[in-house]
C-alpha cells in the first residue's frame, strides 16, 4: 500500500483545523465558490446584530491559535452591517492591540481618508482583519494563525454580504484567494471571493513608507468606485 507523500499530509492538516475552526463559530458548510451570493438561511432568520454579536462571543477568549498569548484584546472588526463595502487588513497593530479597534494608527487615518476620497465614510464601511490578534513586535502572522482565523473573517463576510471586498496587503489577499502570488501581481483588477468581487490592493501603511505607491492604490479604489455603482446600477459620480 501506497503512503500518502508530506504535501497530501500537509494539506489534510489544514484542512482539519480549518474545519475545527468552522465548527467552533458554528459553520457546517462552506459554500461552493462557484455558486451566485444568496441570503443565507441563517441572516434571513436572525438579524445581522445578533449573528455578529454571536460571533463575537465565540471569540471573547479565544484559545484557538498562539496570539492569544501575547494579545491585550482581541480586535474583532467594526463597520456598518449592512456594508456594502468591507475592508480587510492583515492583523492589529500596538494601538489597535490597545484598544480593540482595528486601523485607528497612522495607517488608520490614512484608510478613512481612502475611504473619504471615493465617496464613502468610514462608518458606511465594514473593517476587520485576518487574526484578529496582534502577532508579537509586528510580524507577518503565520500560516497556522491565518489558516485559524480566517473562520471568523468568514464567518463576518457571510453576515455582512457585502457588495464588494477590498483585500489591502499580501496577506489578506492571499488568504482570501489563496494564492501566493505577489501583492503587486494582484493588484489593479478584480478577483472573486465566494462570488463577491474582490480588489487586493497595497496596505495603507506600506503608503506610510512608499509613498510612490499612492498612485496604484488610487487606481485600484477607483476601480472600486467604478464596480460599486456599476453593481447599483447607476452612474459613478466624477472622482
Amino acid at each position: 500500500m501506497e503512503l500518502p507523500n508530506e504535501s497530501f499530509l500537509r494539506v489534510l492538516r489544514e484542512t482539519i483545523i480549518q474545519l475545527k475552526s468552522l465548527g467552533h463559530i458554528g459553520i457546517s458548510e462552506i459554500p461552493a465558490p462557484s455558486e451566485p451570493k444568496s441570503k443565507s438561511q441563517d441572516v434571513q432568520n436572525a438579524s445581522k446584530q445578533q449573528l455578529m454579536a454571536r460571533l463575537k462571543h465565540d471569540l471573547v477568549d479565544c484559545q484557538l491559535c498562539k496570539l492569544c498569548k501575547g494579545r491585550t484584546k482581541i480586535v474583532f472588526g467594526e463597520g456598518n452591517l449592512d456594508a456594502e463595502l468591507f475592508f480587510v487588513g492583515e492583523g492589529p497593530g500596538a494601538n489597535e492591540d490597545e484598544q480593540g479597534l482595528p486601523f485607528v494608527g497612522q495607517a488608520g487615518q490614512l484608510l478613512t481618508k481612502i475611504i473619504q476620497a471615493i465617496g464613502f465614510k468610514r462608518e458606511d464601511v465594514y473593517i476587520a482583519n485576518v487574526v484578529k490578534c496582534r502577532p508579537p513586535q509586528n510580524r507577518d502572522p503565520e500560516p497556522d494563525e491565518i489558516q485559524t482565523c480566517m473562520a471568523f473573517l468568514i464567518r463576518q463576510i457571510h453576515i455582512i454580504q457585502p457588495k464588494i471586498i477590498i483585500a489591502l496587503g499580501k496577506h489578506a489577499a492571499q488568504a482570501l484567494l489563496n494564492v501566493s502570488t505577489p501583492i503587486s501581481k494582484l493588484r489593479g483588477k478584480f478577483h472573486e471571493f465566494n462570488g463577491i468581487p474582490l480588489m487586493p490592493t497595497y496596505h495603507p501603511a506600506m503608503l506610510l513608507y512608499n509613498p510612490g505607491k499612492k498612485r496604484d492604490v488610487w487606481e485600484d479604489m477607483k476601480q472600486v468606485h467604478g464596480k460599486y455603482y456599476q453593481l447599483m446600477g447607476k452612474v459613478p459620480p466624477k472622482l
